[in-house]
């Protein structure tokens, strides 16, 4: 691809600055490895403040003209990216499975809740449309429009290396901003894939802006004067130095971080798609998911039900993902595994049972890779390590409650409110439960409750910091600042005509 440089056997990933592919001068580099089998596929730059603030100058620069590009432009560039996601989906998905480790179907899903926001981000017409009240006073109207702040700023997480971008810079740009993207250092191939497909829908030089890094790279966009909104997604600890860093150099902040998303099963329950839910929540995308099930809720007879979810576990398929028929790849890091593994430990030294061990799994052609197996732990209370950290991996710990009362008291009780859950066929229970539990975003029946773009990503409490989401009108609302015209107009026949009666120097509102 055109982003990535090949000097030697390993290809090296690029920059994209003023709409141009380039090396960076970085000393350094940092191996992006595939997580099946420890491959290193390219290297990454660790850029300094020198090349953030040269893509910052150069979005800046772009931002005087790209402002003022009708909103038909820019909605016809979605429309084309769109299309052309669609027909490199298998290339992105690909990519997207060799350096994160998705399956190939989870890939492509990815890729698809990013495609569903270019979408919406088409409609942007309608989306940033503004209000008009008439004769406010004799002869005076007032309405408010929307305007583009400025040079935004993205950073995103490993985890969805296609979809958290396709969240960011899609709305950034139609709504007449510029945007600096700084990827995951883990997982960047696949967003610089998004970004050439992005300058070939038509995104002109300079608007969409590629950098790499780390903390240096974070923190610079972080304060960098000419930056207006920086966007986040990513773990608690970094999301809250993002926010606190960006806030008080006086800029708009989006923080969405960790999470602990609890699903609480009724005992009237459809059994069979509660748990087969259940399941497929916990351990789909190897649990590496911000809105993963991470914590099962079981009430009074349902608790019955921890040896039909162990064995459902137990049926998943742990391989590589590009393994046809994959229910499991392994997680991102050598890191992440070891950091699983402890905790898992952990859980076993506190005193918590261990219902199904996903340690140690051998899977067959892949000595070397980062493979967890689901793990289901019982027993856990809400003092347990496994409980109050974000494990972040195929572990399922389950929580067993008498009542209702009980399990809402729990959820509400937890620093995260990303998402939550409710399996019942009881709407008394579903409505009193949707009522009452102080989470952001809330299934029934549903148990990854991400909203569809028309709305907007609504976490809550400790996994959030910021007013508005990611996505949807909420995002128009973060990308855009609202300027207010009160107009007066006089006809100037009248005025001529010595009607007027001198110079008026008030306007009365009466």
């Amino acid at each position: 691809m055109a982003a990535v440089l090949q000097p030697n056997a390993i290809p090296t990933v690029k920059l994209l600055i003023n709409g141009a592919w380039r090396n960076s001068t970085s000393s350094d580099w940092r191996d992006i490895v595939n997580p099946a089998t420890q491959e290193v596929l390219a290297r990454v730059p660790m850029c300094g403040a020198d090349e953030i603030d040269e893509a910052v100058k150069s979005a800046a620069e772009a931002f005087k003209t790209w402002k003022n590009a009708p909103i038909g432009q820019r909605a016809r560039i979605m429309l084309k990216l769109q299309e052309l996601i669609r027909r490199d989906t298998k290339k992105l998905a690909a990519c997207l499975t060799a350096e994160q480790g998705k399956t190939l179907p989870d890939a492509e899903g990815d890729v698809f809740r990013g495609l569903e926001v270019v979408e919406h981000a088409a409609g942007i017409g309608t989306l940033s449309l503004g209000e008009m009240a008439e004769n406010v006073a004799t002869g005076v109207d007032t309405y408010f429009i929307r305007q583009p702040i400025g040079v935004c700023a993205g950073i995103t997480p490993f985890n969805f290396p296609a979809m958290i971008p396709l969240w960011m810079f899609p709305m950034a740009i139609v709504t007449g901003n510029t945007f600096v993207l700084k990827p995951s250092e883990q997982d960047p191939m696949t967003t610089v894939l998004l970004a050439e497909l992005a300058m070939e829908a038509g995104v002109p030089a300079g608007v969409l802006n590629v950098v790499h890094g780390g903390k240096e790279a974070v923190d610079r966009l972080c304060t960098h004067p000419t930056v207006k909104a920086v966007s986040f997604v990513g773990s608690c600890h970094v999301g809250e130095h993002v926010y606190n860093l960006a806030s008080t150099h006086g800029k708009r902040a989006q923080c969405m971080m960790g999470a602990k998303n609890h699903a609480i099963v009724m005992p009237d329950a459809s059994k069979d798609q509660a748990l087969n839910a259940l399941v497929g929540a916990a351990f789909g995308a190897a649990g590496q998911r911000c809105m993963a099930t991470s914590v099962a809720v079981l009430v009074g007879e349902a608790n019955n039900w921890i040896p039909d979810i162990v064995e459902k576990a137990k049926s998943l398929k742990v391989n590589a993902g590009v393994i046809a028929g994959t229910d499991v790849g392994p997680v991102i890091s050598k890191q992440a595994k070891a950091r699983i593994e402890g905790l898992i430990a952990k859980g076993a030294a506190e005193g918590c049972k261990i219902d199904l061990d996903g340690r140690n799994v051998k899977v067959d052609g892949y000595p070397n890779g980062n493979f967890i197996a689901p793990t289901v732990i019982s027993g856990v209370k809400p003092h347990h390590t496994v409980y109050t950290e974000e494990i972040f991996g195929p572990v399922l710990v389950i929580v067993s409650v008498d009542t209702l009362d009980e399990a809402i008291a729990l959820t509400n009780a937890n620093p995260y409110g990303n998402g939550t859950g409710i399996f019942t066929q009881s709407g008394a229970v579903a409505r009193k439960f949707q009522n009452e539990i102080d989470v952001g975003q809330v299934g029934i029946n549903v148990p990854i409750p991400v909203p569809v773009p028309y709305f907007s990503f609504t976490g809550s409490r400790g996994s959030k910091l910021g007013d508005l989401g990611p996505y949807g009108k909420q995002a128009v609302h973060f990308y855009t600042q609202v300027k207010t015209v009160t107009a007066r107009w006089f006809d100037d026949a009248a005025v001529n005509g010595g009607n007027s009666g001198g110079v008026n120097t008030t306007i009365s509102l009466k």
